[in-house]
């Protein structure tokens, strides 16, 4: 049972370290909420942008304020798989020859995995059991990673040049997708100020430790949810299917396959962490609102129809909004 001084605790920690990143990343406070919702969840996210926004920046100093270890892999098509997880190497000792693990940099707890839609789809789905099972297989042994851990992937837009789907499997594994959107011109000109002028962009240092997320996560997670709302959730993900009879047209004509129960899941703690971080003591529909598309818009998958006449997932969303009431 959490005390109020837990409950205290954990609040000041998580005001603490949005605050922190918030300061050094101009424009972006839905992209900063986000990245913490998740963090809270024991959650990835999908940091979707052209390059130069801002968004490397934003993992490294998540990173710093917490003093949490940090690792980057830049993926390119010609990264493999062992460059991501490790591999079995020999050593000697005592006369002795045995395989020891040389850990790859996927053995952190903040990794960036940079341009991700830039390396093939085999060395992509190296990420998968670490993203999901937080676990991670060398040769023939499986080794726990250390809490928390989050994988913060940026990608280019799928229209850029050299540039690789990633599978299905792997985006469902996302808990948020965030889209990195360009600057207006006041935060613009702060950007060009605050890079240019004095010693440049700091990164941020809180007090706030491994064990003040874990125990803000276990605070999250306690927060209600009305069975009302969470039957909301159910009809939200049952109508992004175009055999359900909740859908709305432009999913039947235009969706191949819609949300997964992960979906759901998501959906529903990332909701409790909206909650937590506003100060709130239960779930609001508001809370689903805010969350309802960064978790379900790289989850829709298009069928040719809808690929060919460029539907938009965004309006399938909005039509899916619309038709599902809060009151079944």
């Amino acid at each position: 049972m959490i005390t109020e001084a837990e409950l205290q605790r954990a609040s000041r920690a998580m005001s603490s370290l949005q605050k922190a990143v918030g300061e050094v990343i101009v424009g972006h406070d839905d992209v900063v909420r986000s990245t913490l919702i998740a963090l809270l969840c024991r959650g990835n996210v999908l940091l979707e942008g052209v390059p130069g926004l801002g968004k490397t920046l934003l993992v490294r100093a998540l990173a710093h304020a917490t003093g949490l270890r940090f690792s980057r892999i830049q993926f390119t098509p010609d990264l493999m798989p062992a460059d991501i997880v490790g591999t079995d190497i020999i050593s000697e000792a005592d006369g002795r020859r045995q395989f020891q693990v040389s850990p790859g940099p996927i053995f952190a707890n903040v990794v960036l995995a940079d341009e991700v839609n830039r390396a093939t789809p085999k060395t992509q789905s190296a990420l998968l059991e670490a993203m999901e099972e937080r676990t991670v297989t060398v040769g023939t042994h499986t080794y726990a990673l250390e809490e928390p851990y989050i994988v913060l992937a940026t990608e280019n837009p799928i229209e850029m040049e050299g540039t690789y789907p990633l599978p299905e499997a792997q985006l469902d594994r996302f808990m948020l997708k965030a889209v990195v959107a360009f600057p207006n011109l006041d935060q613009l000109v702060e950007i060009v100020a605050r890079n240019t002028e004095g010693d440049g962009i700091r990164l941020p240092r809180t007090d706030v430790t491994a064990q003040d997320i874990l125990l803000a996560r276990e605070v999250a997670r306690q927060i209600p949810i009305a069975d009302a709302v969470r039957s909301y959730i159910g009809r939200l993900v049952s109508a992004t299917h175009p055999s359900s009879l909740l859908s709305p047209t432009s999913v039947r004509d235009f969706v191949s396959y819609g949300a997964s129960p992960r979906a759901a899941i998501a959906l529903t703690l990332a909701a409790k962490a909206n909650a937590f971080l506003d100060g709130q003591a239960h779930v609001r529909p508001v809370d689903i609102e805010r969350l309802f598309r960064p978790v379900f818009a790289h989850r829709l998958i298009l069928n040719f129809r809808g690929e060919s006449e460029g539907a938009s997932v965004d309006s399938i969303l909005d039509d899916v909004w619309k038709k599902v009431p809060l009151a079944s």
